[in-house]
């Protein structure tokens, strides 16, 4: 997965990469919650084989502990005894034996790190938990919790300015200047389809726009005997996906979901011009209305689904990039899947939202030993694993490389969300609670209600985005925040 032109990822860094044509015409030139953390707790063992801090920047690790950029791996700690246990929730991976594999190939370079893994099926619920209790291990993908509640959870990988030259979205879990977080994959936000069967549904050219991604839907739907657009409904955590595509994709603009969001009076109001956030997800209530998904959208079956888009009975999924490598590993027919931007432009140029995915994260109640050994486990898997570009996902890793699926998106400017302005780390968070919306924070039930009010006419489009906006406002009005109009 990779990209090209100047793209703004992580921090206010900007990189290059390698695509190819995103439709559309003139693009411009050109990959799940957020948090906050102060200071440090500080470790009372020491460990006299960590090398000395010669960079200022560096942040102020534990004593005796490393911080990621201190480390070259391959060359450090190889000598060094610990046991670690990582819990996560790739449980596919757990189960194929893909997690086994690049264990195995670590140990060839620290045979003495033993690291125990554990897959939790109900992740989001099941890790914070265990995050409450401590019952968790030394690396955890971080959960949905408060970014002010970081340092009393996890040990920081560097400062900022320091990870921000490692690796890209370095800020995604960020606070007081230290990066808490290293994603174990990044995404694009984009849309899986079937290149079969838009070929034989007569689409010739890539949707730029929401109006001709419905179009594209009713010439799949007339011409072929693939469901146009499958929702998958039932799984919940899907629906909520839909939320990535907010701010950047929807707007073009990289400071909206993370600081401007919160201060606007009628975010969800139709621009007419077929963006923002009321586009996005007109497009889920008109193929909902037109009968352009599923036959019943509550039987849609998240496994299933992905053998049925290889083989060509789904025209397209609304998922991030993530998902491309389960889709062609799903069947015989992997070279069909493709992954394409998201039907948006503004002002001329189709965007797309990078991002990382989970995060790892390292305990802070760990010995020292461990909090090294996990810190090398880490970079390994971030820089020496190849887990991210073989799960078809957007480099991590500032000096790795992008796959081949991300063709389509070149000519599209690239970004990712900008961290909140100083002060305001938690403001999406409470606006998120007390408006009972969660965007990108597990607010699946509300896109939920699009797929139901379009399948029964029980609600317009307009009648939601209106509820939306008086929640939204309640909790401006409630919280105290600053409104701009």
């Amino acid at each position: 997965m990779k990209l090209r032109k100047v793209l703004a990822l992580g921090m206010a860094a900007m990189m290059t990469l390698s695509l190819v044509a995103c439709g559309g015409g003139n693009g411009a030139a050109t990959d799940s919650s957020s948090n906050d953390g102060a200071a440090t707790q500080q470790a009372a063992d020491t460990n006299d084989t960590a090398p000395a801090d010669t960079n200022s920047d560096s942040a102020a690790p534990a004593e005796g502990v490393p911080t990621y950029s201190q480390i070259t791996v391959g060359q450090d700690y190889t000598d060094l005894t610990a046991s670690i246990k990582w819990i996560h929730h790739k449980t596919d991976r757990e189960e194929d034996g893909t997690i086994a594999k690049m264990i195995a190939e670590f140990n060839k370079v620290y045979p003495n790190i033993t690291v125990e893994t554990e897959g939790v099926t109900d992740y989001a619920e099941d890790s914070l938990l265990r995050l409450s209790t401590g019952d968790w291990g030394d690396i955890m993908f971080i959960p949905a919790v408060d970014k002010s509640d970081l340092s009393t959870y996890f040990q920081p990988f560097d400062s900022l300015a320091n990870m921000s030259k490692e690796i890209n979205f370095a800020d995604a879990w960020e606070f007081g200047g230290q990066s808490y977080g290293v994603p174990y994959m990044a995404n694009a936000q984009g849309v899986l389809y079937n290149k079969a069967v838009f070929e034989a549904a007569g689409i010739t050219k890539l949707p730029t726009t929401p109006t001709e991604f419905l179009d594209d839907l009713q010439l799949i739907k007339d011409n072929t005997d693939a469901i146009p657009l499958y929702t998958n409904y039932a799984a919940g955590w899907t629906m909520g996906a839909w939320d990535a595509y907010i701010g950047i994709v929807t707007d073009g603009d990289n400071t909206f979901m993370n600081q401007k969001f919160v201060h606007t009076a009628s975010p969800f109001d139709d621009p007419g011009d077929d963006t923002g956030i009321y586009n996005l997800y007109r497009i889920l209530y008109d193929a909902v209305a037109n009968d352009l998904i599923e036959e019943d959208y509550t039987t849609t079956d998240w496994e299933g689904c992905k053998a049925m888009l290889n083989n060509g009975e789904i025209g397209t999924m609304v998922l991030g990039s993530w998902a491309y490598a389960q889709m062609v590993e799903a069947g015989d027919h992997g070279d069909d899947v493709g992954y394409m931007p998201f039907p948006m432009t503004v002002g001329g140029t189709q965007y797309v939202a990078a991002g990382g995915d989970y995060n790892f994260a390292i305990n802070v109640n760990s010995s020292d030993d461990n909090k090294t050994a996990a810190m090398v486990f880490v970079k390994w898997m971030t820089e020496e694993s190849g887990w991210c570009y073989n799960e078809g996902g957007y480099t991590v890793d500032i000096n790795g490389q992008n796959p081949d699926m991300y063709a389509a998106f070149d000519g599209c400017t690239v970004m990712s969300d900008q961290p909140a302005l100083a002060g305001e780390e938690t403001y999406l968070n409470d606006m998120n609670s007390e408006s009972e919306l969660s965007f990108n924070a597990g607010g699946n039930a509300k896109v939920q209600r699009i797929v139901e009010a379009a399948a029964t006419g029980s609600e317009t489009l307009d009648d939601i985005m209106a509820d939306w906006t008086k929640a939204w406002n309640d909790a401006q009005d409630y919280l105290g925040i600053d409104v701009n109009n």
